[in-house]
């Protein structure tokens, strides 16, 4: 079992891939599916853009939490990264270059979707992290290379949060920041670990700077 999510499925909705202006790739949360994730990219309401949602094997990324030693998430982790990698490629080959590519995911999605990120780093239309950030423990060195070129990221989260403490979204924010995206970072104090409606809206501002209104 060297990668077991390559062969999981990937689903589709909003443009096909031939006409769509962009993508948003959406990465679930723990427990989750594809198509729970699809529910939230069509809350977006950005119908010219596909949504693509690849699924993770046994509904889990990886098996521990995204501060444990990034060696008790092998090969899992890794196999997450090189799915989120084939995916994108997929677009790329449909004709969508990475400069109009969104990246998002919720809780452990948002998680691998700031890690891929920052481990592939490029100019992208946009990061969108629901509860999420960088992933390795907390004395981890959280410096990436490259440069990503004015990418805007958007980072949100509730304070405090069961899964995701609020100083590693900080932490993440300033990486990011530091390989040259555009970050914003936003609390929600009490908010529980959910997306609520004004992260959404947040995100369709986002999306609005992308590709427009």
């Amino acid at each position: 079992m060297t990668s077991p999510h390559l062969a999981q499925p990937v689903r589709y909705a909003g443009a096909p891939l031939a006409s769509a202006k962009g993508a948003i790739v959406l990465l679930h949360g723990r427990g989750a599916s594809a198509e729970d994730i699809l529910s939230l990219g069509e809350a977006f309401q950005r119908s010219e853009l596909a949504l693509v949602a690849p699924q993770a094997a046994g509904h889990t990324w990886y098996p521990n939490s995204f501060l444990a030693p990034r060696a008790a998430n092998e090969p899992f982790l890794s196999s997450a990264l090189a799915k989120v990698a084939s995916v994108v490629a997929d677009i790329e080959a449909a004709g969508i270059p990475r400069d109009r590519i969104v990246i998002a995911g919720f809780s452990q999605g948002a998680c691998l979707t700031t890690e891929f990120v920052a481990a592939n780093p490029a100019r992208y239309a946009g990061l969108i992290a629901f509860t999420g950030g960088l992933i390795g423990p907390p004395e981890m060195d959280l410096h990436h290379e490259g440069l990503l070129a004015g990418t805007p990221a958007l980072l949100l989260s509730g304070d405090p949060d069961p899964h995701v403490p609020w100083q590693r979204v900080e932490d993440s924010a300033r990486e990011l920041n530091r390989m040259g995206a555009v970050v914003e970072a936003i609390r929600y104090p009490g908010r529980p670990h959910t997306v609520s409606m004004p992260e959404v809206e947040h995100a369709r501002k986002l999306l609005q700077q992308a590709f427009g209104a």
